[in-house]
């Protein structure tokens, strides 16, 4: 346990952060930065936690800009999506720094033998997408594993392991789905009470039901991992139970044990070179 005085509030500016050095999330990340910590959990203020640990604990050499990823359930397995907020204007650079970070997160940390990439656009053929997208496809031709463009529904039906985008789509798409499951929850609920046949079939598809609820059950995943900074950063949802918070700390102990960041330079340079 560290002594910190101060906290930022919700209400508070990301960029307070950085003045507030008596705050918890600043001796955090302080702790990190000086090596007596290996990584950094937090379900607090997102935007203090990325601006003190892109500034204070410093990018990856070759990293433009640092990526928000999420998993996203799908019928096999997760998708790793980024960047799902921590940039909303993006070039065509940057998406496929994001690309690239996102195959190698998936291979170091989350164990996927050689992750299928693609880029999140409005159709899957070449010629689809915004001038910045369709720049960043050429770039991305060359990265192994690479399968070009993928839409929105691929993202949940397996066929695709990391979906690189920037951070104005992928937040969308984050709190559509989540607002989808939700509903879709509802909906269920509503209809089972509405007559004996409706119970008795849910009894009988408990466990169908129980495997479905883990599966797009934020807490099972943890938190977000702020990818392309030089230490293990978890931003983990502001409303996460003790579940959510084991497991984002699992996330960050498994980060802290790869090679990731020596991966990510290494990799970047390969590409660029």
């Amino acid at each position: 346990i560290h002594q910190a005085d101060d906290v930022i509030s919700m209400n508070d500016h990301a960029t307070d952060a950085l003045k507030r050095k008596d705050s918890t999330a600043y001796q955090a990340i302080e702790l990190v930065r000086t090596g007596e910590a290996n990584a950094y959990v937090s379900a607090g203020h997102s935007g203090a936690s990325m601006s003190l640990a892109t500034l204070r604990i410093g990018r990856i050499k070759g990293v433009s800009r640092p990526a928000i990823a999420t998993l996203m359930p799908t019928v096999s397995g997760t998708t790793l999506v980024l960047d799902v907020g921590a940039n909303v204007d993006c070039d065509s650079k940057n998406l496929c720094e994001f690309a690239i970070m996102g195959q190698v997160y998936a291979e170091d940390v989350l164990a996927v033998e050689n992750p299928m990439t693609g880029l999140l656009s409005n159709g899957e053929e070449e010629s689809k997408g915004n001038e910045v997208s369709k720049e960043a496809f050429k770039m991305l031709e060359n990265l192994p594993n690479f399968i070009g463009n993928v839409e929105g529904n691929d993202i949940f039906n397996g066929t695709v392991d990391v979906v690189a985008c920037d951070g104005f789509i992928g937040n969308i798409m984050l709190k559509t789905a989540e607002g989808v499951a939700d509903t879709i929850g509802k909906i269920i609920k509503d209809n089972l009470r509405r007559s004996l046949v409706s119970i008795a079939g849910a009894v009988l598809m408990r466990k169908v039901f129980k495997k479905l609820k883990l599966k797009v059950d934020y807490a099972e995943y943890g938190g977000a991992p702020l990818i392309g900074v030089k230490a293990p950063v978890i931003i983990a949802h502001g409303k996460s139970n003790a579940k959510a918070m084991q497991n984002a700390i699992f996330q960050a102990i498994a980060a802290a044990d790869s090679n990731l960041n020596q991966d990510i330079e290494d990799k970047l340079k390969q590409f660029k070179d």
